[in-house]
């Protein structure tokens, strides 16, 4: 869910100046070069993201980092550089109140970083004079802004000497973790002594009976949110660490310190792990290797149960990326950042890889000294994962890379699931493709993306921007920031935000938002309560305008719409509260009308992402509303598991639910019956959803697809077609398995499902470099991949022909559908040329039975054989009626440049008499036509087949047309063998494994057949899916 966009910004490191590139022909030893560059060997930033901190061999540097600008820098005295060594590493304390340097010589100094409210530094000066009016909140923040930063001082503060040798150190709350060499230890040294004096502790490793013995521990990684470290140790294993609290350890022991199990054990030298971080959000361990591969394990407890989730898939091999330096995080966990010697790679949560910069050309980037694209030594996130902080190879400069990352990362709703919103550190991007015709939702055109600026007085006083949602029509979007929130009108393109700062800094938005309508429903948390509040689009943002609001007792973890006018709130006491929007002209209110206390069935309320539900038919048509508590079925995404939980009574007659896990590593997912209620046809006042719109009346008795239930698990996105049998399948009493999903693969990251359309729309990340311009940068693209062809081909295989037909009706009006039935007819063929199946296991003839109740049948079987090898042809026709008869066929049907398409099939199947006869009588027909182009690829066809030109004169002659007197005036064919009269025209965009391609707009080729013959009727041979282009 993270893309990387645009051009770095660079920071240079030292004061002196950088030299730009010199051309190859250069004497390197020219006196202009002497000079070293003195490149960044460590950077750590602090918990608040304020601050962070690099060091070269001589220097540490204090930043700050928005906007970034250095803050303060000390250089160490020649006298220290020699006592101690020179600087080879950096540690921040959490609270940047110390910082800690590592020395050559396993020394650590330490130095305080103190700021001084007092002391401003960068003041800005600013012209007023022909400046806007300015409402409170500009002033005060202009006012701010003129002021400067705090200044910070670095003092020195001791010098700390381990005599066994430093490994690894790592800076936490209370104290300093450091890994010895000889002997193999863990030392802790506190910040300050405890009540009895005493500042340091040592476990040597041979007395931990849980770790491998005669190794030593080389990387320490600690998350604070699971209070679980991760040690890597000499011998390529790794351990999932505790540190026992101070009573346990009275209890035990007394030199124990640590309590550990052992999770990555390697098998061979190249698994021998290297790097580690944890994902405290998702409880995952992600483990660099030898090989650069990266394994990811699943934390389940604290005991040991830590099994393996999933293995990356590497952007490019070890040769060209190196050795793994960094793993990295992002702040909310769903994205994993992986810096490489020669590069770097970032994935979403269960891997799908989502941009690298091994796609670069890197002699250019030599060239261009641009040092984040040729290898990373450290990286960090800032803004709250809008960004990320590189510090290259051997290199004095900084690169800051934005972040483009989707709104459901800060807020799950349905809304921000099924419409594309990008937030960046400073903006916001909208898709705004979902309401334009079909082609143009496909098409990759730029000018679909809106972009949008946040206020800067807002963005000045409250950034990070951490989370952001859309409306369901995709007119209102609302930011949320460190305090308060602002929205905006896509239409109007003007934001309201508070005039008042009292007001908009009085609270946080926690639990998330949604719209309803131009209602923006807000979970908010003051210093005194917990509330929900309601803000209309139409009013401006202040405590007066304030719609309704709700105070809750305990924190909001989300909020959901669902239906047409319900409201789900879920709060950390484990309680579910359904509310009902009640809006009329004069008000707009909420009434609780149920609630479900889940205690003993959700562990733990803080890990749950999202919620909804799903009533049943009857409850929604005819029931009250506050019974609905008793009839849902309740969806939870707790971590990464689908949880369902169905209602049912006891024998005294309560109720009770049951949970059962419906799908594991699930990123997202979208429930359709969110997008718009089943049942009822929209209320005119709510705009339809691009989930709803374009589709029939009869959608709400005959649902179709619009009952479904998809996710994504990182490498497919999966789908249940009906939810009702998913529910069925899942109660307790059934004893069912669950259904089959219906699996969609895609090489793009899918963001949204747009149901009307057909297809699936994503995202993919291009980087670019130009021979005119000095630097590369990232840009991102629309991707599209139909998802008729699997749901289709799921109820031929079931046998569930009427369900097939019901489905491909719906979509019969679609540009593309014929393409989609060609997809279909590819894919099955396909598999069984590969693998031939049993008759009676055989999905071909079925799929081939339901194409012929369409009318496009004769151009779908043309344009499938036109894309595959003649291999694949046999097995086809072995269940089609002869080709001549599918020509003549085509031919009563006036479709001549089907016919066409079918004489290259005579001419590898039958003898060439056959095939120059039918091309005369399909040759006489487009004369009588007046189809001239046709015409002229027939006399070329004819040409090919005979050399001699006597075909083609007998034909003419037989058309009343005099043929040319000179000799062979047109160009010469060779003529095409059987076995490759196809295969040089099988390819589609540079694919030789002759599949139609299932994204994007533009087969150039698509119109011409074998020798240059047109195929299908015309506007239907369009391949309007295929690869990216270059």
């Amino acid at each position: 869910m993270y893309w990387p966009l645009g051009a770095p910004r660079v920071y240079a490191a030292d004061r002196r100046k950088r030299k730009p590139p010199t051309p190859e022909y250069e004497e390197e030893g020219s006196e202009d070069g002497e000079e070293k560059v003195t490149s960044i060997l460590g950077l750590r930033v602090a918990r608040n993201g304020h601050l962070f901190v690099t060091i070269t061999e001589t220097t540490l540097t204090v930043w700050q980092t928005s906007p970034v600008v250095v803050l303060a820098s000390v250089t160490r005295s020649i006298r220290s550089l020699t006592n101690y060594g020179h600087n080879v590493g950096v540690l921040l304390r959490p609270d940047s109140s110390v910082a800690v340097v590592q020395t050559s010589n396993s020394f650590l100094v330490t130095y305080s970083i103190i700021p001084d409210p007092t002391a401003r530094v960068y003041q800005q000066i600013r012209d007023n004079g022909h400046g806007r009016r300015q409402s409170n909140a500009d002033r005060l923040a202009v006012e701010e802004e003129m002021r400067g930063f705090p200044e910070v001082n670095i003092r020195f503060r001791m010098v700390i000497k381990v005599d066994a040798g430093i490994k690894k150190v790592l800076a936490l709350d209370d104290e300093l973790v450091v890994a010895t060499e000889k002997p193999p230890a863990v030392q802790c040294i506190r910040w300050a002594p405890d009540d009895t004096g005493k500042q340091t502790s040592t476990e040597l490793l041979s007395r931990m009976s849980w770790i491998q013995k005669k190794t030593c521990v080389i990387d320490m990684v600690y998350d604070r949110a699971m209070s679980l470290a991760v040690w890597i140790t000499s011998e390529g294993h790794a351990y999932a660490v505790q540190r026992l609290p101070l009573q346990q350890k009275e209890l035990e022991e007394p030199k124990r310190l640590f309590r550990g199990y052992g999770f990555h054990t390697p098998e061979r030298e190249e698994d021998m792990a290297t790097r580690a971080t944890v994902n405290a959000r998702f409880s995952l361990l992600a483990i660099g290797c030898g090989d650069a591969g990266i394994y990811v394990y699943t934390a389940r407890d604290y005991v040991g149960s830590i099994p393996l989730s999933h293995k990356l898939e590497q952007p490019a091999s070890i040769v060209s990326t190196g050795q793994i330096n960094t793993l990295s995080y992002s702040p909310d966990g769903y994205c994993l950042f992986a810096g490489y010697e020669n590069g770097w790679a970032i994935w979403s949560v269960y891997g799908k890889l989502q941009g690298s910069s091994f796609m670069a050309d890197r002699k250019l980037s030599e060239n261009n000294g641009e040092g984040w694209l040729q290898g990373v030594r450290e990286a960090a996130w800032l803004s709250a994962g809008s960004e990320i902080l590189i510090a290259g190879e051997d290199d004095d400069r900084l690169f800051l890379l934005e972040m483009a990352k989707s709104a459901v990362t800060g807020c799950f709703c349905a809304a921000n699931v099924s419409r594309t919103v990008l937030l960046t550190s400073s903006g916001l991007m909208v898709y705004r493709g979902y309401d334009l015709p079909v082609l143009t939702t496909i098409s990759a055109d730029a000018s679909l993306w809106h972009h949008v600026q946040i206020p800067s007085t807002y963005l000045a006083n409250q950034r990070p921007i951490r989370s952001a949602v859309i409306s369901s029509d995709g007119r209102y979007v609302a930011v949320a920031g460190r305090r308060g929130l602002a929205h905006y009108s896509v239409s109007s393109g003007r934001w309201k935000s508070f005039d008042d700062m009292q007001a908009e800094n009085a609270f946080v938005v926690r639990g998330g938002m949604c719209w309803y309508q131009h209602i923006l429903i807000a979970a908010v948390e003051t210093d005194d309560y917990h509330e929900l509040r309601l803000y209309s689009r139409e009013r401006g943002l202040d405590d007066s305008s304030l719609l309704y609001f709700e105070q809750l007792p305990s924190p909001v973890v989300c909020i959901a719409i669902t239906g047409s006018d319900s409201l789900l709130v879920y709060t950390y006491q484990n309680i579910l509260y359904h509310f009902i929007i009640n809006a009329s002209s004069e008000a707009v209110t909420l009434v609780q009308v149920g609630q479900i206390a889940l205690n003993g069935i959700v562990r733990a309320p803080a890990r749950v992402r999202a919620v909804s539900w799903i009533l049943p038919d009857h409850q929604l048509r005819e029931g009250d509303p506050s019974r609905d508590v008793e009839h849902a079925s309740v969806i939870f995404l707790v971590d990464a598991k689908l949880v369902l939980l169905q209602s049912s009574t006891n024998g005294g007659g309560e109720l009770k639910y049951d949970m059962r896990v419906i799908a594991s590593n699930v990123e997202y997912f979208d429930l359709m019956r969110d997008q718009t209620p089943l049942l009822e046809s929209p209320s005119r006042s709510l705009p339809p959803s691009p989930a709803a719109e374009g589709l029939s009346d009869t959608t709400y008795t005959d649902r179709g697809l619009r009952d479904s239930l998809w996710y994504f698990d990182g490498n497919y996105v999966q789908c249940w077609m009906d939810v009702e049998d998913l529910i069925e399948a899942a109660s307790t009493s059934n004893h069912r398995d669950l259904p089959p999903t219906v699996s969609i693969s895609a090489d793009f990251y899918p963001t949204s499902i747009v149901l009307n359309k057909g297809i699936i729309l994503g995202i993919d990340a291009d980087l670019v470099q130009r021979r005119d311009v000095q630097f590369a940068f990232f840009r991102f693209s629309i991707r599209t991949q139909l998802f008729l062809p699997q749901m289709i081909q799921r109820h031929i295989a079931h046998f569930d022909t009427s369900a097939a037909s019901n489905i491909a009706h719906r979509y019969q009006s679609l540009p593309y559908f014929s393409h989609a039935l060609e997809i279909l007819l590819h894919t099955v063929l396909d598999d069984e040329v590969d693998k031939p199946p049993d008759p009676e296991h055989a999905q071909l003839p079925a799929v081939l039975s339901f194409l012929s109740s369409f009318p496009d049948y004769l151009d779908i079987l043309v344009q499938c054989t036109r894309k595959t090898e003649v291999r694949s042809w046999r097995t086809l026709f072995s269940h089609l009626p002869p080709p001549q008869e599918l020509f003549e066929a085509s031919l009563a049907k006036g479709m001549l440049k089907t016919a066409g398409g079918y004489l290259l099939v005579l001419h590898t199947f039958e003898e060439m008499e056959t095939s120059s006869e039918s091309c005369v009588r399909l040759l006489q027909q487009a004369k009588e036509a007046g189809d001239w182009d046709l015409c002229k690829e027939l006399a070329r066809f004819l040409m090919a087949l005979d050399e001699s030109g006597d075909t083609l004169r007998t034909a003419l002659e037989r058309m009343d047309l005099n043929p040319p007197t000179t000799e062979n005036d047109g160009v010469k064919l060779k003529t095409p063998r059987p076995d490759t009269a196809i295969r040089q025209y099988s390819t589609l965009d540079g694919q030789t494994n002759g599949g139609p391609s299932p994204v994007s707009i533009g087969d150039k080729g698509s119109g011409k057949l074998g020798l240059g013959i047109e195929m299908g009727e015309s506007g239907r041979s369009e391949d309007y899916f295929s690869q990216r282009r270059a």
